[in-house]
């Protein structure tokens, strides 16, 4: 971005800040703080810069960034493909095991509620340990999970492995952006955040196209899940052979002491202490985010077999329509929130999705849904595509992996009962099929009225809330390493001062903790 002149600090508190981002989202300029190499922070506004060509963007990045880019993006994909594997087989599932769809979908809320501890553990893992080891297991025992979940033969075993299941998936989404994207041209970002938040999406292609593929009988479904477990391992196995991430071998080579668990945990409560008011804001707009994906998708392919009485292939093929337009859209709206905002971009694309609602529904025929899905999609998987750059920017520096993770996380364990509650009421309640006159379970009228409500509450959040587009967080050490550098140890200070120096040392590094 440009340097056009100075602007007034970004304001503090939870009001100031509300009404400085309501009053930006009308500013074209960006109001960017800018810390100097003596820790000091001036505010400007800064002109974004004239979108470049995407070709341009790609090649900034070196072969090193693009291996790192491309394994983050194969364990987000395999993620989704671990995930979507049951979602969209809910149908045969209910059959298999004799029970309720809304009873299958209670694996999907199990899995989303219990994914946000597994990002505490794994994410905070990240941040000290590095990206590198906490994925390779993440990846290897979501597969090994997947192959559990096939040889389960009480639906209460059921639920009991997909559980297990969300602890372990739960630890994926943040390593895997801050590896992603840690090492991007600051412009290029907004392009590579679009493509890798449509690794979900291809995640969802892939699993229907698999489900397309094993054809419509019961038994079906495990065929999908072997599929879906050998790509997980497989991304894990892939992880092995790469190094770990710039920022940590950087740390490395410039002689950083090894981050112990003490100053890594003082470093973690100055955060929190500094950071509340974000991560709250934060969960709340992931929470909107999560509702928004997993009410306009999961139950998708299950609304085309009901009330539109799809065969499993024709429900399949408007699936991967959809999320072909997902992909599309994430790409092109992730990319231009780097010319347009990261806000505009999401409020916008939020709002006309819920324009969209009446031609997403409403249509008999598989062009007609194959296309109003194609469209709704583009929009509401374009708003996702900024947010892994969003959540990055908005995240304090050395918890890039942690913060993104649980505040995702967090998000989707609010919204875990979307899919239960979607089915429960679309199974309670009928509608009257044009055409042949059936009474059919009202899927489509209960998906749309729930994605008009989060279409609005996400424009709403979004609004109200801060962006942080322009930050540069790509040269920040590790958290801890910071305290190990500047707190010295009082046995180490005895030969060059006394207590009062020891405790001048401390201060300075409290001080500079507040910087970071």
């Amino acid at each position: 971005m440009a340097s056009d002149s100075n602007a007034e600090p970004i304001a503090k508190g939870t009001i100031p800040t509300i009404k400085q981002s309501f009053r930006d989202l009308f500013r074209w300029r960006q109001r960017v703080a800018i810390t100097n190499e003596y820790g000091e922070v001036a505010t400007e506004w800064q002109t974004p810069e004239p979108l470049q060509n995407p070709v341009k963007l790609f090649i900034q990045l070196s072969a090193k960034d693009w291996v790192f880019f491309i394994v983050g993006l194969l364990a987000w994909t395999a993620d989704a493909f671990d995930f979507h594997a049951l979602s969209i087989q809910t149908v045969k599932l209910a059959k298999y095991y004799d029970t309720s769809k809304t009873n299958v979908t209670t694996a999907i809320t199990l899995t989303l509620l219990l994914r946000s501890v597994g990002a505490a553990f794994f994410g905070l893992a990240g941040d000290k340990f590095g990206r590198k080891w906490p994925m390779v297991v993440n990846m290897i025992v979501l597969g090994l999970l997947q192959i559990a979940t096939i040889y389960s033969a009480t639906f209460q075993q059921f639920l009991a492995v997909r559980s297990l299941f969300g602890l372990f998936m739960g630890g994926v989404y943040g390593n895997a952006i801050a590896m992603a994207l840690e090492n991007c041209p600051v412009n290029a970002r907004g392009l590579m955040s679009g493509i890798l938040q449509q690794g979900y999406s291809f995640g969802y292609v892939l699993a229907a196209c698999a489900n397309l593929g094993v054809g419509g009988s019961t038994e079906s479904w495990k065929t999908v899940f072997w599929v879906a477990a050998g790509f997980s391992i497989a991304v894990g196995l892939v992880r092995i052979c790469f190094p770990e991430s710039n920022q940590f071998l950087e740390a490395k080579r410039s002689g950083k002491p090894k981050v112990t668990p003490a100053a890594f945990f003082r470093e973690t409560r100055h955060m929190l202490a500094k950071e509340w008011r974000m991560c709250i804001y934060c969960i709340i707009l992931m929470t909107w985010f999560n509702y928004y994906s997993h009410t306009s998708q999961d139950s998708y392919t299950t609304f085309l077999l009901t009330q539109k009485e799809f065969k499993n292939a024709a429900a399949s093929r408007g699936s991967i329509i959809m999320k072909v337009g997902a992909c599309v859209g994430g790409t092109i709206i992730g990319y231009l929130s780097q010319f347009i905002g990261r806000r505009r971009a999401m409020i916008g694309a939020a709002l006309i999705s819920a324009c969209l609602i009446p031609a997403w529904i409403l249509p008999t025929s598989e062009p007609s849904l194959s296309a109003s899905g194609f469209f709704m999609q583009f929009f509401v998987q374009g708003a996702w595509g900024v947010i892994p750059i969003h959540l990055n920017e908005l995240s304090p520096p050395a918890f890039r992996s942690s913060f993104p993770g649980i505040t995702y996380q967090l998000g989707n364990m609010i919204s875990s009962p979307s899919a239960q509650i979607v089915n429960a009421i679309a199974e309670s309640h009928f509608v009257t099929r044009a055409g042949n006159g059936d009474r059919v379970e009202a899927y489509g009228p209960t998906m749309g009225i729930a994605t008009a409500i989060i279409a609005l509450g996400i424009a709403v959040t979004a609004a109200l809330g801060p962006e942080k587009r322009g930050s540069r967080f790509e040269t920040t050490a590790p958290a801890g390493t910071d305290v190990e550098d500047l707190v010295k140890r009082p046995s180490d200070d005895a030969e060059a001062g006394s207590e009062s120096e020891v405790g001048r040392s401390e201060k300075d590094a409290e001080e500079r903790i507040e910087r970071v």
